[in-house]
C-alpha cells in the first residue's frame, strides 16, 4: 500500500473532506470524515504534511493535528483558489489544498497559539461593538433629523442630542418618539461601557508584554494598536523587510505594469483592514498634535507643508509599520530622531 505523504484537508463544521497522495503524487485516499473521527484518523497516520486553508477553526485543528506528529501548514484561501480545477466541491477543494501546500512559492499563515487567538478575539469583539454603536448613533441622529433636530458630529453633538432626548419638557419630541429614542440611547451607553471594558483589558494585557511596551514607544501607537500588531503579525520573519509589512497591511501604492510600462495607483487596500484603520487613525491623531504644536513634531509638520492631512497620515502610518517591524524582529525600542535601519531576514540575505 502506498504511504500517504501529503494531505489536503477541507475544513467544515461537521463533515471534513480529506485528499491524500503519496510521494509520487498519486492519489491514495479520498474520503469524508465526521468531526469526531478526524483526530482518531490522523493519530493512525504516519507523520505527513497536512495543508489547510486559514479559516475560522483552522488554528485549532492545526494545533491538534500537529500535536499528533504531523507538519501542518495553513494557506490563505485566495491563494488556494488558483489550484481548483473545475467547479466548487468539497472533494475538489481538498485536492486543490493538497496541491497548493506542496508549491515552493506558496505563502503560508503562521499557526496562532491559544493566547494569540484570545487576543484576536478581544479585538474582534471590540470591532463588533464599535460597529453596533455606530449604527445606533446613526439611527439616533437620523430619527432626530426627521424632526428637524440636528447636532454637530462627534461626542459633543451626541451629548447634546442625549440631553434633548432625556428632557421630557422639550416639546419637539412626541412621547412615543422619546420612548423609542431613549431605548437607543441606553443601548449606545451600554455599548460604550462594554467597549471601555475591552479597552481596559487590552491595556492591561499589553502592559504585561515586553514587546507591547516597546511598540508603544513609537509615536501614534497606543496599547490598542500595539496589541493588534502583536495579534496579527504573529511571525515578523515572514516579511523580508518593513515595506513588505506595509504592503501586507495595504499602506503602499498599488503597482500596475504592462508592456514594459509601470505606473503607481492609489493605496492597494488589499491587506489587513483592521490594522490599516488603527494605524491611520493613530497617525491622524499625530497630525492633529503637529498642527497644534509643530515644534514637537517637526517631521510631521514638514509633511503637512507639502500634502494634505490625510496624505500625511498615510505616510506616517507607512513609516510606523516599518518601524514596528524592525522592533518586532530585532528588539529595542523607538528613539526620537533615530531612523532604524531596514533590517533583512536571513532568508532575504541568503537569496542575495
Amino acid at each position: 500500500m502506498h504511504r500517504i505523504t501529503t494531505v489536503g484537508l477541507d475544513l467544515a463544521k461537521l463533515v471534513f473532506q480529506l485528499h491524500g497522495v503519496d510521494a509520487a503524487g498519486k492519489v491514495v485516499v479520498r474520503r469524508q470524515l465526521r468531526r469526531r473521527e478526524l483526530l482518531a484518523y490522523f493519530a493512525k497516520l504516519p507523520p505527513c504534511l497536512v495543508g489547510m486553508e486559514a479559516c475560522g477553526s483552522a488554528h485549532y485543528w492545526a494545533r491538534e493535528i500537529a500535536g499528533l506528529g504531523h507538519t501542518v501548514k495553513l494557506m490563505p484561501p485566495k491563494y488556494v483558489k488558483a489550484y481548483v480545477k473545475r467547479g466548487k466541491t468539497d472533494a475538489g477543494d481538498a485536492a486543490a489544498i493538497c496541491e497548493a501546500v506542496t508549491r515552493p512559492s506558496m505563502t503560508f499563515v503562521p499557526v496562532k497559539s491559544v493566547a494569540g487567538q484570545g487576543l484576536s478575539m478581544l479585538h474582534g469583539a471590540r470591532t463588533q461593538l464599535i460597529g453596533q454603536r455606530t449604527q445606533l448613533i446613526n439611527a439616533l441622529r437620523g430619527h432626530l433629523s426627521e424632526l428637524g433636530i440636528i447636532a454637530e458630529r462627534g461626542l459633543l453633538g451626541l451629548s447634546e442630542l442625549a440631553e434633548i432626548v432625556r428632557n421630557e419638557s422639550d416639546p419637539r419630541l412626541p412621547v412615543m418618539a422619546r420612548t423609542a429614542l431613549l431605548s437607543l440611547l441606553r443601548q449606545i451607553e451600554a455599548s460604550s461601557a462594554r467597549i471601555a471594558e475591552l479597552d481596559d483589558a487590552l491595556r492591561q494585557e499589553n502592559k504585561a508584554s515586553d514587546l507591547g511596551r516597546r511598540l508603544q514607544t513609537i509615536p501614534s501607537i497606543g496599547p490598542v494598536i500595539a496589541s493588534a500588531l502583536r495579534a496579527r503579525v504573529v511571525d515578523p520573519t515572514l516579511f523580508e523587510n518593513g515595506r513588505h509589512l506595509s504592503a501586507w497591511i495595504g499602506l503602499v501604492p498599488e503597482n500596475d505594469q504592462t508592456g514594459g510600462k509601470a505606473r503607481q495607483k492609489g493605496l492597494s487596500k488589499k491587506g489587513d483592514r483592521y490594522l490599516r484603520a488603527l494605524l491611520v487613525g493613530g497617525a491622524m491623531a499625530l497630525v492633529r498634535q503637529a498642527r497644534r504644536r509643530p515644534d514637537r513634531h517637526p517631521w510631521v509638520a514638514g509633511l503637512l507643508g507639502r500634502m494634505s492631512g490625510k496624505q500625511a497620515a498615510i505616510a506616517i502610518a507607512n513609516k510606523t509599520a516599518r518601524i514596528a517591524w524592525a522592533i518586532m524582529l530585532n528588539g529595542g525600542s523607538y528613539e526620537a530622531g533615530h531612523r532604524p535601519p531596514q533590517y533583512r531576514t536571513q532568508a532575504c540575505a541568503a537569496v542575495e
